[in-house]
């Protein structure tokens, strides 16, 4: 057997470099980079790894932990989870930093390494600089806080255990079932340490697609639920996106005249215009598409988990309706007791296409799909249009960006109150046109994400469209689109605080507390007004502020006409929602209360919570 001497930093690397993916533009490098910030956790080990390979495997200086992961995300979620980054941080509180960021992607179903520096593992110098010492467990680190936020985790306490751990992280990343984020914790004398590793142990590895059959049983048992059914609803998700089966989704709507509701993660599985588009789902849904859901006797959910905001907290679709769920992971087909369909989108579809001929749904049905798509997208125009107020709503400022955008430019959200607007008002024809971190709804991630996008797609405009306060949680990787040169456009939407949770609170009888910033404890003068234009200038991006959507639209032409990073910001009403469509969302009220509000709420809740027991 030939052997190779290596230390585990650079064995690491070298197998990184091995791994390659089939897609539709050939075989490409499975990883297309590492974001890495540097200290003593990392520096002497991978850091000098990654620098002899920098001109073939790029080395990404980010700003932030957690903001650079969130890059990595962005990136292998626009990517379809075909290719991917990973990340590295020192030991102590640059790799802590990357948690929150691990529990985004586990939430959401996307790959990411995790390479946190460790701390000593002979233990000779314990205490370092920035250990978490335990009382009880001298085995424990703060990398342990990894665990529950990885679908892999493992600790390398010596170099000749990569042997086996790197072919299982790599595994769960490419996995369509167990996707999501895998962590090799790597203590910083180990990353040194040297080992004659089998050079076979760096043969190319080319990763494919693995996709599974629907299984012979609950294909027929899912088809005679399908047969019956003459009032059907589907809803796309993003396991639809993620199997590349969007020709065979639209040929399966298609063929059969099935109104189509999309989640979250599945919008732009068709064009915003398509015949059978009745457009999203679920608690900021549409309410051409939730109206049919109410009335349907059967959904069939394709490459959706059917989370709370999707399903309106369980209480949303018709209880007497049937699910038949098609989904490649069993843990999510059989939720809300559906009819588990357990299979790749791409080949489960094209089964029910062929075993469905000659299957029709009532005309009456169909006639009254169109009529509420029909009546949706009026609300659409009318609510993204200019009122020519001074404080213009989300909704208006949704519309002048998403007139701005091209055919194959995205936006890119995470949390708020912005979610729910675009979910329902932002219309894309581009597949990738619409970027939402909503699995987790991760405050500070729409920046970081942008960035990861664009890296992904430079072809594209990326609008990143951000509240003020997910701004002022992470906004430093602004410095990095502008540092390696991706361009990114931000559309800051300034309510002076947390205007959605403001609104919840509300809605749940509570008093203005804590959210919006005149109802936070401040100094007599107040909270300041941050001037996110100046701001974000002085991180080298071109930036302006503007006062309404007039302005706004002649703005944007400027920053699509910027080579660089260009911020826009603009003072929006706090108070102004879509309110049509959406649905109920479980948000738990007090029983007992002194607020006449309050109590009022919970009689409202009360109702809902019926409902809601009806779909158990």
């Amino acid at each position: 057997m030939t052997t190779i001497k290596l230390t585990m930093a650079q064995a690491v690397v070298r197998f990184m470099m091995a791994q390659k993916v089939e897609t539709d533009n050939g075989i490409q490098p499975m990883f297309a980079g590492v974001w890495g910030i540097f200290g003593h956790g990392n520096v002497a080990g991978l850091g000098e790894a990654l620098y002899h390979v920098k001109d073939k495997l790029p080395t990404y200086r980010a700003h932030n932990e957690q903001g650079m992961a969130h890059a990595a995300i962005a990136y292998a979620k626009t990517k379809n989870r075909q290719q991917m980054m990973a990340c590295t941080a020192s030991a102590g509180p640059g790799a802590v930093n990357m948690v929150t960021a691990a529990a985004v992607a586990h939430v959401n179903r996307i790959p990411v390494l995790f390479l946190p520096g460790d701390t000593f593992a002979t233990r000779m110098p314990d205490p370092v600089l920035q250990q978490v010492e335990n009382f009880q467990d001298m085995t424990i680190t703060s990398n342990d806080c990894f665990r529950p936020v990885s679908r892999f985790f493992d600790r390398i306490t010596r170099p000749e255990q990569l042997l086996t751990s790197l072919p299982q992280a790599m595994r769960v990343l490419m996995d369509p079932i167990e996707c999501g984020p895998a962590t090799l914790a790597i203590p910083q004398d180990v990353q040194t340490m040297a080992f004659d590793y089998p050079v076979s142990f760096f043969d190319e590895k080319v990763h494919r697609l693995r996709r599974q059959e629907p299984d012979f049983y609950e294909l027929n048992d899912a088809l005679k639920l399908i047969r019956q059914a003459k009032k059907p609803v589907v809803i796309a998700g993003g396991g639809v996106h993620y199997s590349g089966a969007l020709k065979e989704f639209d040929s399966f709507v298609s063929q059969f005249q099935l109104p189509v509701g999309e989640t979250q993660a599945g919008k732009g599985t068709l064009p915003w215009d398509h015949k059978h588009n009745m457009g999203t789902i679920g608690v900021t849904g549409a309410a051409s598409t939730n109206k049919l859901c109410a009335e349907a006797d059967l959904i069939i959910a394709v490459g959706t988990r059917l989370g709370d905001f999707a399903s309106g907290s369980r209480s949303m679709i018709n209880p007497d309706a049937r699910i038949v769920s098609v989904n490649v992971a069993s843990f999510d087909a059989i939720k809300h007791k559906g009819q588990a369909l357990v299979g790749d989108a791409k080949l489960t579809l094209t089964h029910l296409s062929k075993a469905l001929q000659g299957w029709k749904i009532d005309t009456s049905w169909s006639d009254k799909a169109e009529a509420e798509r029909v009546e949706w997208q009026k609300v659409i125009d009318k609510v993204t249009t200019d009122r020519g107020t001074d404080l213009p709503s989300d909704g208006e400022v949704v519309g002048a960006v998403n007139r701005a955008a091209g055919e194959k430019d995205m936006v890119v959200c995470a949390a708020g109150g912005l979610p729910g607007e675009l979910q329902k008002l932002w219309r894309t024809r581009y597949s990738r046109g619409y970027h939402m971190e909503y699995g987790y709804s991760c405050m500070g991630y729409e920046l970081a994400g942008g960035l990861g996008a664009k890296m992904a797609s430079p072809q594209s405009e990326v609008f990143v469209m951000v509240g003020d306060g997910s701004y002022l949680m992470l906004n430093s990787e602004i410095a990095t689109s502008v540092m390696i040169g991706q361009k990114i456009i931000m559309v800051v939407l300034d309510n002076r605080g947390y205007g959605c949770i403001h609104r919840l609170q509300q809605f749940c009888g509570g008093p203005g507390f804590n959210n919006m910033l005149d109802d936070c404890l401040t100094i007599p003068e107040g909270a300041p007004k941050i001037d996110f234009a100046a701001h974000a200038k002085s991180m080298g991006a071109s930036s302006e502020k503007v006062t309404t959507i007039a302005e706004l639209e002649e703005a944007l032409v400027r920053a699509k006409a910027s080579p660089i990073s260009y911020l826009i910001t603009l003072d929006t009403d706090p108070d102004i929602t879509t309110e049509n469509g959406g649905h109920w969302w479980d948000v738990a009220v007090p029983e007992v209360s002194e607020r006449e509000k309050v109590r009022q709420a919970r009689k409202t809740y009360d109702a809902h919570k019926a409902r809601q027991f009806k779909n158990l």
